[in-house]
């Protein structure tokens, strides 16, 4: 038998296994318990050696012997207490401020302890051999467990982010006060981020000129261009979460200019839990440049209105739908229905929902607001009370291609939903409306004038005891028809509020321009904007959401809420930030092309009609319009023919809904 285990070469291998088996933090323990064996008995004889003139010699004999005798009991007391004092555990990558307090509170506890003990013991010793030698001990101690981060630092100054300091990404801080700081320190803690602060920038003019930790305030938001220049900055993170929206507006306007990386601090919420890292910060997103504080109603209302009540959301599957059900769900409805057309949206937003909401009482169903007999199906079984009605359709070239079907979806399936809800017993009706139904010029914009004046028309006959008088739609007779017995019962004690809420285009919405120049842009462009002129009022999803749910609690019905959504946008301005937060140059990186106005499309978009005035509400950003008189039933006289017509797709459909509509005036792009 051929025995190797015992072979040289084996036990040289076994060696080399073994110290690579144990833990590379355990050898570091082990050097700094050799070091402080050495340094805690030689700080004293060398307090010593100082004392007498730097002769050995000099030194009296029951001093060398007091301190020969008191050796090793001190070297074992100072590693056993060392230990209990965690000195021998501490990442010291990470040494802060809490870690050199502690090593320096035990150096002086083991001080104080010699002191005590060597004197008690074996007798007294000269005075600067208690005090010198305590100071000796405390900066050996201390400083061999701070050199590793003093080294840290010293790189990190030299340029080292992550790996040769040639590749770290120059960092322009904005706002030199808590939040940078924080940042300015997780940059130089965290070795794994490849960053490097070069430079402050603070509006406060006594900072200017003074150091952060080694890093110059350079002055204020004037001298952005200019450091970004010296410094050869490469991101600009804005670390001021107190700013509000309009200063931070002004701020990164001035930043994009740099064609740098920009980052943005969420909030001071943020500052307040302590979180305020570089993954924290966020990349700077549109609505950071919009220059306005988002919309905040007061939702104990909205909660106190939602709160056991059984709600429908129709359309419930797209950006504003999907919203809708977000922050209804999160406000403990009786039964939440999503209803929509498109099974893929409906089931996203069910999955979404269930998974957070495990107990909520959720039912999604598949189907078309245009089929009556389906609406009457939904509503005779689960009673909605509440309906957010936002299905409909809203391209407005494609609508131009198709106007039949805006009428047909749009008005015709708005007017059936709310009929089946008004003789359900439903309490208040909702519909999401657009400033497109201003002055439209389009027939989606127009579609939608036609689905305010129908609930605005459903409101007034209802106030009026004359529900009776409002025609049901039928593109088929079936058991849907209200008034079966004919009685005029079921008209008897109805009190559905009717209301509409009116908003400009909603960022990152399906269909608004911002997926499309996104998309656009990840390709190389070009980028197309219709017009170098056009301009659009902008608001976020989840603030369009936020006004539906207010209004529903502000409404007493007929009404057309409006937001006041600031200063209009450019498209083209748009598209070029869109294209310098995505770290390109407009014009140069990616091209803009101008393809001219779609049909149908408008230079600008108004939020209310010259004819409407406006009236505030509890919230100074939300008003309601004041209704334009028309003759209801002139109007509900023309709503069937309307929908004939449509059903039948007639040619003429656009002349048709300008009878009705007097404010449409189709483009001449149409």
């Amino acid at each position: 038998m051929n025995s190797t285990k015992n072979q040289p070469g084996n036990t040289g291998r076994g060696i080399k296994s073994f110290f690579r088996k144990v833990e590379h933090w355990r050898w570091i323990s082990l050097f700094l318990t050799c070091y402080d064996i050495v340094v805690v008995n030689l700080s004293y004889i060398f307090t010593l050696w100082i004392r007498f003139d730097a002769q050995y010699t000099h030194i009296p004999e029951n001093y060398k012997s007091n301190w020969m005798n008191f050796t090793l009991i001190y070297t074992v007391f100072c590693i056993v207490f060392f230990s209990v004092m965690r000195l021998y555990r501490m990442v010291w990558r990470f040494v802060g401020y809490p870690e050199i307090f502690r090593i320096a509170g035990t150096s002086v506890i083991a001080s104080t302890v010699h002191a005590v003990a060597i004197t008690l013991m074996f007798g007294r010793m000269p005075l600067s051999y208690y005090i010198f030698g305590g100071l000796v001990q405390l900066v050996m101690v201390l400083g061999i467990r701070m050199s590793y981060r003093i080294f840290l630092m010293f790189r990190d100054n030299r340029g080292h982010g992550n790996g040769d300091g040639s590749t770290a990404k120059r960092v322009m801080l904005i706002g030199a006060g808590s939040a940078g700081q924080m940042i300015l320190k997780d940059i130089k803690k965290a070795r794994e981020v490849d960053y490097k602060v070069v430079c402050f920038i603070d509006d406060l003019s006594n900072k200017w000129g003074r150091f952060i930790e080694g890093v110059p305030v350079e002055g204020g938001r004037d001298s952005i261009m200019e450091a970004v220049k010296k410094y050869n900055v490469d991101v600009i993170f804005l670390t001021i979460p107190s700013a509000s929206a309009q200063e931070r507006r002004d701020i990164l306007n001035i930043c994009k200019e740099t064609g740098c990386e920009l980052r943005n601090m969420p909030g001071m919420y943020q500052l307040v839990r302590g979180d305020v890292t570089v993954s924290a910060m966020k990349k700077v997103s549109l609505e950071d440049l919009l220059g306005r504080d988002p919309i905040q109603p007061n939702m104990t209302e909205v909660f106190s209105m939602l709160q056991g009540k059984v709600v429908l959301v129709t359309g419930g599957g797209g950006s504003i739908g999907s919203e809708l059900c977000r922050q209804i769900a999160a406000h403990d409805p009786k039964q939440l229905i999503i209803f929509d057309v498109y099974e893929n949206n409906a089931y996203n937003i069910q999955l979404e929902l269930r998974d957070k909401y495990p107990h909520l009482d959720l039912v999604t169903l598949i189907g078309s607001v245009r089929d009556s007999r389906k609406m009457y199906q939904v509503f005779k079984r689960y009673r909605p009370q509440i309906v957010y009605h936002a299905a409909a359709h809203k391209h407005v070239p494609l609508m131009e291609d198709s106007p039949c079907e805006a009428i047909k979806n749009n008005v015709v399936g708005t007017y059936k939903t709310a009929y089946a809800a008004m003789v359900h017993g439903c309490e208040r009706f909702v519909l999401i409306s657009t400033d497109k139904a201003v002055n439209p010029t389009n027939i989606m914009g127009a579609s939608k004038r036609l689905c305010e004046m129908v609930i605005q028309s459903f409101d007034a006959k209802i106030k009026d005891g004359k529900a009776n008088e409002i025609p049901q739609l039928f593109t088929h007779m079936g058991y849907e028809n209200a008034d079966k017995d004919g009685t005029g019962s079921v008209f008897k004690n109805i009190r559905t509020e009717f209301v509409a809420v009116r908003f400009g285009n909603v960022l990152g919405s399906n269909g608004s321009v911002i997926p499309i120049f996104r998309h656009q842009i990840e390709k190389g462009g070009p980028v197309t904007v219709t017009h170098p002129d056009i301009i659009r009022y902008f608001m976020t999803i989840p603030e369009a959401v936020s006004l539906v749910l207010t209004a529903g609690t502000y409404a007493s019905g007929g009404e057309i809420f409006v937001l006041d959504m600031g200063s209009p946008v450019k498209i083209d301005t748009l598209a070029r930030n869109m294209i310098r937060l995505s770290g390109f140059k407009p014009d140069v990186d990616i091209k803009i092309e101008y393809t001219g106005l779609r049909p149908g499309e408008k230079l600008y978009e108004e939020k209310l009609m010259s004819e409407e005035g406006l009236k505030k509400t509890a919230n100074e950003l939300i008003f309601i319009g004041k209704p334009i008189p028309f003759d209801r039933n002139e109007f509900l006289g023309k709503i069937k023919s309307l929908m004939d017509a449509a059903y039948q797709n007639q040619d003429n459909i656009r002349e048709l809904v300008a009878e009705v509509v007097t404010t449409y005036h189709p483009a001449k792009n149409s």
